[in-house]
């Protein structure tokens, strides 16, 4: 009877404690109220891919990971692309290194939309998505009902893409 107890308490704390999955996501809508300059300098409104599966990476130039997960998200986006998934990389760069980015971007052969996030506000949307510490890469999965589904500090490998995906489309 003891065990039986103890292991009934132990339930008890353990669902106690055990976060939602709704408030383990924070919500997509500061992602939503943004625009940001792609590397041409041209706006682009998040506002306007509502309703699309959307994958958002932060990612920088000096960011080894970043470098490395790079390949993985061109191959999803040449795979899913046309089932209706987008894919945007944000730089975790200034206005100012445009030219760099966009050199960075042809020789790593980023297919997908990039925009420039600008270190700041860059560093306060990651914040603002559940990336309190601002580390890169990070990435969000969002729905068609632009609820953030996935977020993954670090590097994503192509399981887990696949995997985030699948949940989208």
């Amino acid at each position: 009877m003891k065990n039986l107890l103890a292991v009934g308490a132990m339930a008890l704390l353990l669902l106690a404690t055990a976060p939602s999955s709704a408030e383990e996501m924070p919500s997509a809508a500061p992602l939503f109220a943004l625009t940001l300059t792609t590397p041409d300098d041209k706006p682009m409104s998040f506002a306007s891919l509502k309703g699309k599966p959307l994958i958002v990476n932060f990612w920088a130039r000096w960011c080894g990971p970043c470098r490395k997960e790079i390949p993985d998200l061109a191959e999803m986006h040449a795979k899913y692309h046309a089932k209706g998934l987008v894919i945007v990389g944000v730089a975790v760069e200034d206005a100012g290194n445009r030219d760099s980015v966009r050199e960075f971007a042809k020789a790593y052969e980023m297919n997908y939309a990039l925009v420039i996030g600008g270190v700041q506000t860059s560093v306060e949307l990651m914040q603002a998505l559940g990336n309190p510490k601002s580390g890169l890469p990070f990435t969000i999965v969002i729905d068609r009902q632009g609820k953030i589904v996935a977020k993954k500090l670090g590097a994503m490998n192509k399981t887990d893409m696949e995997s985030a995906i699948k949940q989208v489309l």
